[in-house]
C-alpha cells in the first residue's frame, strides 16, 4: 500500500472520529443538561465530591468542556464556589482520561465495525422519530458513538499501512520529545480535541509507528494543547469563566511540566503496575494507563495549593466585575449546554431588573443629569448584550419545554427594556411649577408610594412572594394629575409645562408597571 492510499483513511477515520465525538458528546450533554444541573448544585460540598462530581460526569457525558461549562455557568450564577469549581475542573481532566481507555480497550480490541453501523442506524432512527426530545438527544449520541468506532477502525487501517513508509520521532534526547511534545500540543490545538489526539496517538503506537515513551511525550503535549484551548475560550469570558479556564491551564501546565520530568521513570514504572493489574501488554492500555496516572499525579500536587490558587484567582480579572455594562453571567461557553444557557440568561435578565430599578430610583430622586446618562448607557449596552447573546443560542437544540421558558424570558426581557425606554421619557421628574402649591405634595405623594414600590421589587425574601401593590401608586400618580391639571386650568402652570409634566408622570407610572409585571413573571418562574 503505497503512502497516498493510506493517506485517504487516515483523513476519512480522523473526520469520522472527529463528526463522532461531536455527535456523542452534543446527544449526551442535551440528555444530561438538567442532571447536570441537579448534579453539579448538589454533590460539589467537599474537595472529595467536588472532584468526584468532575471524574464521573466527564466519564458519563465524555466531554470535559461541557463539564467545566456547566462548572462556570454555576459560579456564574452563584450557585457554586469557584472553590468547588475548580476542583470540578480537576475532576474533569482526569475524566476525560476514560476516552483513552475506551479506544485502547474496546476499540483497537475488537472489530467494532459490525457493531457500529446498526449503532449508527438505530441511532439515525431515534433521532428522526424523537426530534426535539430527549429519545433524539440519546439517538445523536448512539449514531456518534458508531460513528466514532468507525473512524477508529479506518485510523487502525491507515497506521497500518504508513508503518515503514514514515518515522515519527523516536528519540529520548532533548530535541526529540520537544518534537513530540510539539506534534501532540499542535494536534490538539488544530484539531480543538485532545481526545482526538489521544485516539490518532494511541493508534499510532499500536501500529508501531512510535515507541512507548515518543507516544507519552505526545501525550502531554496533547494535554497542554488542551489548556491552550481553554485559554482561548476564555478570552472575552465573564469574570468566573477566565478564573476557571486559569485553573485549568494552570493545572494543565504543572501535569504537563511534571510528567515531562518524570518520564523515563514514569514509563518504567507504569511497565510494572500494567503487570501488576494484569492488563494487557499492548502500547494502547500503557499510554491509557500512563495519561490517567499523570492526571491523577496533578491532583496530589494541587491539592495543597488549591486554596492558595483560588485566593490568588478571586483577586484577578475584576475590571469588567466593576463595570456594570459588561454581562456578568453570559459567555458563549455557557451556549455548549442549552439548560445551563437558560441560567445564564435567566440570571443576566434579571440583573438587568436591578439596573432598571436602581435608574428608576434616581429619576425620581432628580440625581444629576450626569448621573441620569450614565445609568440610561449601561441599561442599552447591556440589553444589547443580552438580546446578541440570545441571538447566539442555538434554537433547533432546544426542546419544547426550553423553548417555552425561552420565550417567558424574552417576555420579561421586553418588559424592562420598555420599563428603560420610559425611564429615558421621563427624566427630569420635577413639578411643573411652584405657583400652586398643591403640586410639590402631589408630586412628593407619588414620588413616595414610587419609591416604596420599587423598595419592595429589590426585597429579596425566602419562599413565594406575594403580587406587588400597584394600587397605592395608580391613586398617587391619578392624584398627581388631576392637580396638574387643575393647576393649568387656574392658569397657575402653563399649557406647554402641562404636557410635558403629565408625559414625564405618565412614562413613570409605565415605567413601574412594565417592572411589576418583569418581576411578578420572574417569580412564577422561579416557582416552576
Amino acid at each position: 500500500m503505497n503512502l497516498w492510499s493510506s493517506l485517504g483513511p487516515l483523513v476519512g477515520g480522523l473526520g469520522l472520529f472527529l463528526l463522532g465525538m461531536g455527535m456523542m458528546t452534543d446527544g449526551l450533554k442535551l440528555v444530561a443538561g438538567p442532571a447536570l444541573h441537579n448534579i453539579l448544585s448538589q454533590s460539589t460540598r467537599t474537595r472529595w465530591h467536588a472532584l468526584g462530581t468532575g471524574v464521573l460526569v466527564t466519564a458519563l457525558v465524555q466531554s470535559s468542556t461541557a463539564v467545566g461549562v456547566a462548572a462556570i455557568g454555576f459560579v456564574n450564577a452563584g450557585l457554586l464556589g469557584l472553590a468547588p469549581a475548580v476542583w470540578v475542573v480537576f475532576g474533569a481532566n482526569v475524566g476525560s482520561t476514560m476516552t483513552g481507555w475506551i479506544v485502547a480497550l474496546v476499540g483497537l480490541k475488537f472489530g467494532m465495525e459490525a457493531l457500529a453501523l446498526p449503532l449508527v442506524g438505530l441511532g439515525a432512527l431515534m433521532r428522526l422519530s424523537g426530534e426535539h426530545q430527549r429519545r433524539g438527544a440519546l439517538g445523536t449520541a448512539l449514531a456518534g458513538f458508531g460513528l466514532l468506532f468507525l473512524g477508529i477502525g479506518l485510523l487502525q487501517q491507515a497506521f497500518v499501512g504508513l508503518a515503514g513508509q514514515i518515522s515519527l520521532p523516536q528519540g529520548t534526547d532533548a530535541l526529540s520529545v520537544l518534537a513530540q511534545l510539539g506534534i501532540g500540543l499542535m494536534m490538539t490545538v488544530l484539531m480543538q480535541s485532545s481526545s482526538a489526539a489521544m485516539t490518532i496517538t494511541l493508534t499510532a503506537a499500536q501500529s508501531g509507528l512510535i515507541g512507548p515513551q515518543g507516544a507519552a511525550a505526545v501525550v502531554i503535549g496533547a494535554n497542554i494543547g488542551s489548556a491552550v484551548t481553554t485559554a482561548l475560550a476564555g478570552i472575552g469570558a465573564t469574570p468566573n469563566a477566565r478564573r476557571t479556564a486559569a485553573a485549568h491551564v494552570l493545572f494543565n501546565l504543572l501535569t504537563g511540566a511534571v510528567a515531562l520530568l518524570l518520564l523515563p521513570w514514569l514509563v518504567d514504572a507504569l511497565s510494572a503496575a500494567r503487570e501488576a493489574l494484569s492488563l494487557p501488554p499492548d502500547p494502547a492500555t500503557k499510554l491509557a494507563l500512563f495519561h490517567t496516572t499523570f492526571n491523577l499525579l496533578g491532583v496530589l500536587l494541587m491539592w495543597p495549593l488549591a486554596d492558595r490558587l483560588t485566593h490568588w484567582l478571586l483577586q484577578r480579572f475584576r475590571a469588567r466585575e466593576e463595570d456594570e455594562a459588561q454581562p456578568r453571567f453570559l459567555d458563549d461557553n455557557v451556549l455548549a449546554v442549552p439548560t445551563l444557557a437558560l441560567d445564564a440568561l435567566e440570571q443576566e435578565i434579571a440583573r438587568l431588573g436591578k439596573l432598571c430599578v436602581h435608574q428608576a430610583g434616581a429619576v425620581l430622586k432628580v440625581a444629576t443629569p450626569e448621573a441620569l446618562a450614565s445609568g440610561q448607557t449601561v441599561l442599552s449596552q447591556l440589553d444589547a448584550a443580552v438580546e446578541r447573546f440570545v441571538e447566539r443560542m442555538g434554537r433547533s437544540a432546544l426542546t419544547p419545554a426550553s423553548t417555552e421558558r425561552l420565550a417567558e424570558l424574552l417576555r420579561i426581557l421586553r418588559y424592562y427594556e420598555t420599563c428603560a425606554e420610559q425611564l429615558r421619557v421621563s427624566a427630569p421628574l420635577v413639578p411643573p411649577g411652584a405657583a400652586d402649591p398643591r403640586l410639590p405634595d402631589a408630586h412628593q405623594r407619588f414620588v413616595s408610594t414610587a419609591i416604596s414600590l420599587l423598595a419592595e421589587h429589590g426585597r429579596v425574601v425566602p419562599g413565594p412572594r406575594p403580587a406587588l401593590d400597584l394600587l397605592p401608586m395608580e391613586a398617587a400618580y391619578q392624584h398627581l394629575k388631576a392637580t396638574v391639571l387643575a393647576a393649568a386650568a387656574a392658569g397657575h402652570v402653563p399649557l406647554a409645562d402641562m404636557e410635558a409634566s403629565l408625559e414625564r408622570y405618565s412614562a413613570m407610572r409605565r415605567a413601574l408597571q412594565q417592572a411589576v409585571k418583569a418581576h411578578t413573571r420572574q417569580q412564577a418562574l422561579h416557582q416552576t
